[in-house]
């Protein structure tokens, strides 16, 4: 079997198939998709080829472009405006057919220390970090709180003693005051 990008095997490479009125046809799952559910299987992993119906030309760059300026469209910008100035201006350039290798590996060693980094914070936080940040912050209030309320830091038995005496002493001032009514 022939490998694609990615390490999968052509087997594993969905066929989309674009037709003249612009439909895109997932031959997988026999249904027509959209750019968008494109850029989807893009985000989740999948690999894909997209093919010209009636020519059977591999069309998958265009139709990337085509979702890359969607997204910048939509105000999702991504590319910074100097960087599309030094891309358009290599096109034609004697270190052009360099260029694409190196944006990959860029790319790819971007994604690689985005993921190092977010293994470096699950590792620091455990596998839930929002929960064991929210956690601590929850044991920071209690033990704050505690210093100001009588019994918002736990709930100890001496403590839990101290707010009952607290208790029957007001109920005894109240009634005091009650008789003197």
């Amino acid at each position: 079997m022939a490998k694609s990008r990615a390490g999968a095997t052509e087997d594993d490479v969905v066929t989309i198939k674009k037709y003249a009125n612009r439909r895109l046809y997932d031959t997988e799952r026999s249904c027509y998709i959209t750019l968008e559910d494109l850029g989807t299987m893009v985000r989740d992993g999948r690999d894909f080829r997209v093919v010209d119906a009636k020519s059977g030309d591999d069309i998958t760059h265009n139709v990337l472009t085509q979702i890359i300026m969607d997204e910048e469209t939509r105000g999702e910008t991504l590319l910074p405006v100097n960087f599309l100035r030094h891309l358009i201006g290599m096109y034609g350039d004697k270190m052009q057919s360099m260029v694409p290798q190196y944006l990959e590996a860029s790319m790819t060693a971007f994604r690689k220390n985005q993921q190092d980094v977010r293994s470096a914070l699950e590792g620091a936080l455990g596998s839930n970090p929002l929960a064991e940040l929210t956690r601590r912050n929850m044991e920071m209030f209690q033990q704050a709180a505690g210093a100001f309320i009588p019994g918002a830091s736990g709930g100890s038995k001496a403590k839990d003693a101290e707010i009952a005496a607290l208790k029957a002493e007001v109920a005894e001032l109240k009634a005091a005051l009650a008789k003197k009514h």
